[in-house]
Parts: structure tokens; C-alpha cells; sequence
């Protein structure tokens, strides 16, 4: 078990103020599928985009663990899911490869305006063709002198509509796979860039999605994020942070939803009895409980691992998997706790089914994960 000091759980605590204004009208934003410029000033305000960042570039110098547990407090304080995961998004889009495998003129140059807000990130990795098997994508970056010329499109962009930032995966060799594949950072107003209508979709609707085009994308060779071929070491890299930073305000969401059934398990009454008291709820809220535990623990085990530089690959997987598994469990059981007033969508808990429901595909599909942890234990071969 993690023992917080002062100065983490002051971090935490200082969001919590904040939690008000960033979740005002969430559920109106959310019926007009409307990103709020505003609500992204305030988290400019709140200093959370700046955790995981290097001090000389603005950041705070936090570590892995530490930046979990403060966005574990937004999702706890912060009702608007979408503008949690847009949060998440930028920090680990363009943030966290710029600092591990930027050049010093990249990260002067950019890093400051992630930390600062001042500029929205996205990563552009997923094809319709493609899918979760990323390493097959057809979009090609063709060496043209000192320049490269990118073609092709990526679709189901997060914060693409928005986004003044852009890490682009593109294959650079005929062949592609691993060793294939490049990282570029590119500049939103490259010329070639163009961004689909923001498509519409079942949850975390506040945060905007939509497809990228590349069309004769000339850029220069200092454009690479880390090296040429070396694509697949930046999103191994990003993908493992992400799933621990984006799932981890998954439990902070689950903590919130789990103390408000408790509240009304006990203050709702039927048949002259609160219904906290009738087993076949009480029971549901244990499951929430411990659905909740089981998933914080386990992306804090991997967070801790991560931390220490071991190897995490059946951790991340199973971490993933316990966690949006649960959150989606958890909020159907809040649903059918609340009753008929948990249907409507003014409680908002039908809102955090769909939001749960992108957590099962989002990160690599539930499916893949299962298949990764079952490879570590040398099935399928």
C-alpha cells in the first residue's frame, strides 16, 4: 500500500476546488457533444496538464505515481468525463514522447505549451483498416531529399478537431512492422493537415473526435519524434503511461459513484425500510467496492513497476483489462441502484455507462489484451 506524503496529497487536495466549475453543465455539454473552451481554461488553471514535465520546460517534475494520484482526483472531482479524457489525451499524446524522445529544440520549442495548455496534443496511430493492429497501417512518410512527404489518413483521432499538436505514426519502410514505422511532431497548421466534421459517438462526448487527412505533407527531417524506424519504442513508450494515466481517473470516477449509492442506499426508502438495508443491493454496492480496490491497486502495483523500470506487459495488460471492466460494471450497477431516477439522464449515471463503455476499446480492445496476457503465458504460439 502507498503511502502519500503531505505534498502529494496537497497536489490532490488543491483540484478538488476546482471540481465545480470543470464539472458546470456537464450533462448539457454532453447531450450538444460540445468540447467547452472555457472548462479548458480552467484546467490551464488547475496546473494538472504540467504534472509528469521536466521544471526547465514548465512542468512540475512529478513522478509516475504521483501524477496518478492527482488525476485520480479529477476523476473523482471533475463529473465531465470527456474533458478528463481530453486531459489524459494531451498529457500522454505529445507530452510524454516529447520528453523521452524529443530533441532539445522539439521540447524547448513545444513542451512548454503542453505544460502551459497553450496547446492541445493528439496522437494519430489508429486506421480504418488497421484497427487495434497498428503496426499495419497503410499511411507512408517517403524520404524526398532532407524533407518527408506524408500521405495517407488516421481515423478515431481524440481531440483531433482541436488540437494544435499532432504526433503522427507512419510507416517509413515499404514493409512496415517495428521497425518500419516513424514518429513525426507535427504543427496542426502544416499545410496537407486537414481534420474530418467531429463524429459523433456514444460516450465522452465532450471530448472531440475525429479523422486526420495527410495529403503531400512535406516536412523536415528534425519533424521525427525520436528516431527514423524507431515509432514502435514511442508508442510502447506512450501506451504504457497511458493506460495508467487515462484508467487511473477511472477509479477516481468510481470512488465518486460508489460514495454516491452508499448515500442513497441509505437515505432512499422502500417498503418503510432504506434500501441499503435489502441484501440484493447492499451486495451490488460490495461488488462496487470491490471492483473498485482490485482496479486501483492493480494500476498502482504496475505504476510502482513501471517506476522502477521492470517489465510491465502482462501488468499493463491485466490492469487495463480489471479496470475497464469494472468501471462499466460499476456504473451499471449504479444505474439499476438508483432505479428509474438512474434511467433518466438528468442523474447523469446513464452518461457514465456510455463513458464506460469506450474504455473496453479505447487503449487496445479488451479483446487484445487478452491475447497479450495469454501470450505471456505461451499460449497461441
Amino acid at each position: 500500500m502507498i503511502r502519500w506524503n503531505a505534498d502529494q496529497a496537497d497536489l490532490r487536495e488543491g483540484l478538488e476546488r476546482w471540481g465545480d466549475a470543470l464539472s458546470a453543465d456537464h450533462i448539457e455539454l454532453d447531450e450538444q457533444s460540445a468540447f467547452s473552451e472555457d472548462k479548458w481554461k480552467l484546467v490551464q488553471k488547475t496546473g494538472i496538464l504540467s504534472l509528469p514535465f521536466d521544471e526547465d520546460y514548465g512542468g512540475l517534475g512529478q513522478s509516475i505515481l504521483t501524477t496518478m494520484y492527482a488525476l485520480e482526483g479529477l476523476g473523482e472531482y471533475n463529473r465531465d468525463g470527456g474533458l478528463s479524457f481530453s486531459v489524459t489525451t494531451s498529457i500522454c499524446s505529445t507530452g510524454i514522447p516529447l520528453q523521452q524522445f524529443g530533441t532539445l529544440e522539439q521540447k524547448e520549442r513545444y513542451l512548454p505549451l503542453i505544460c502551459s495548455g497553450e496547446a492541445i496534443g493528439a496522437h494519430a496511430i489508429t486506421e480504418s483498416e488497421s484497427g487495434s493492429d497498428a503496426m499495419a497501417m497503410a499511411t507512408r512518410a517517403v524520404r524526398d531529399g532532407d524533407d518527408f512527404v506524408i500521405n495517407g489518413s488516421k481515423c478515431f483521432v481524440s481531440n483531433g478537431p482541436v488540437a494544435d499538436l499532432i504526433v503522427l505514426y507512419a510507416r517509413t519502410h515499404p514493409d512496415g512492422g517495428p521497425l518500419g514505422t516513424t514518429a513525426f511532431l507535427l504543427d496542426r497548421n502544416t499545410p496537407g493537415i486537414t481534420a474530418g466534421k467531429p463524429i459523433k459517438k456514444m460516450g465522452l462526448r465532450t471530448s472531440p473526435i475525429s479523422e486526420l487527412f495527410f495529403d503531400d505533407v512535406r516536412v523536415p527531417r528534425s519533424a521525427v519524434l525520436g528516431r527514423v524506424g524507431g515509432g514502435f519504442m514511442v508508442m510502447d513508450h506512450v501506451m504504457k503511461r497511458e493506460i495508467l494515466f487515462s484508467f487511473i481517473v477511472n477509479v477516481g470516477e468510481m470512488q465518486h459513484r460508489l460514495e454516491r449509492c452508499v448515500e442513497y442506499a441509505k437515505t432512499r426508502k422502500s417498503f418503510g425500510k432504506a434500501i441499503g438495508s435489502y441484501q440484493t443491493i447492499a451486495n451490488k454496492i460490495v461488488d462496487m467496492k470491490v471492483q473498485l480496490e482490485t482496479a486501483r491497486k492493480w494500476l498502482y502495483d504496475t505504476g510502482e513497476k513501471l517506476q522502477a523500470g521492470e517489465n510491465v506487459t502482462q501488468d499493463l495488460a491485466i490492469a487495463k483489462l480489471v479496470t475497464s471492466e469494472s468501471n462499466l460494471a460499476s456504473s451499471l450497477s449504479a444505474v439499476q441502484i438508483f432505479g428509474g431516477h438512474g434511467y433518466m439522464a438528468e442523474f447523469g449515471l446513464e452518461m457514465e455507462v456510455r463513458n464506460a463503455v469506450g474504455g473496453t476499446i479505447y487503449s487496445g480492445s479488451n479483446e487484445i489484451q487478452y491475447n497479450r496476457i495469454a501470450s505471456t503465458l505461451g499460449l497461441g504460439k
